[in-house]
């Protein structure tokens, strides 16, 4: 499997269980122009870029990047192995980043097209958990609640987030690595993964 990160709003800095999983697995990372100032079609354009010529791909979401995955999977042609979603923000919420990326307000998540995971914490200051477990449930994907960690992030004290990696990898090794393009998803992958 190939990983790919597609973090949130200014990426993941150097202590942010992205970059640590980067170094340790090898992985991959969108560059996208407008990190700062959320652009969707920029965003979606570096995750087509960072996922052109590869094979089983799996793309590592947090935060915003979570809701530029599930737009750029709705659109035809894109393709990946699986998903995880971890943190992702409710753009209804009352601290959504709105002015900073209007072009991801009117996202409505809808089925995912890949097996996923979505993880989310109890007290994230970006979605509740209301409305992650209605995330999760327009995604169709299972969901994972890790307590009460804010918003996943460095501020969140993981360090290179053991038990995220687990379920990380524990969900990868549900991953047939040859679908073929009549082999519907497997929507049940992950959802028997450890607490």
């Amino acid at each position: 499997m190939q990983l790919i990160m597609v973090p949130g709003i200014d990426g993941s800095d150097a202590r942010h269980w992205q970059t640590l999983w980067e170094q340790k697995d090898g992985a991959d990372r969108i560059a996208p122009s407008s990190w700062s100032a959320p652009d969707l079609a920029d965003w979606t354009s570096a995750i087509s870029t960072a996922v052109r010529s590869r094979e089983h791909v799996v793309l590592i979401a947090h935060s915003l990047g979570c809701l530029a995955v599930a737009h750029w999977l709705g659109e035809p042609d894109n393709a990946a192995q699986g998903v995880l979603m971890v943190a992702p923000p409710d753009p209804t919420g009352v601290n959504f980043p709105s002015s900073a990326a209007p072009t991801f307000v009117d996202l409505a998540p809808k089925p995912l097209p890949v097996p996923g995971l979505v993880v989310t914490s109890t007290n994230d200051p970006y979605c509740t958990p209301d409305a992650a477990q209605e995330m999760s449930r327009r995604w169709q994907l299972p969901h994972i609640d890790v307590g009460p960690r804010g918003h996943l992030n460095t501020a969140s004290n993981l360090g290179d987030w053991p038990h995220g990696h687990t379920l990380l990898t524990t969900f990868l090794a549900t991953l047939d690595p040859t679908p073929t393009p009549d082999t519907p998803p497997n929507r049940t992958a992950g959802s028997a993964l450890p607490l």
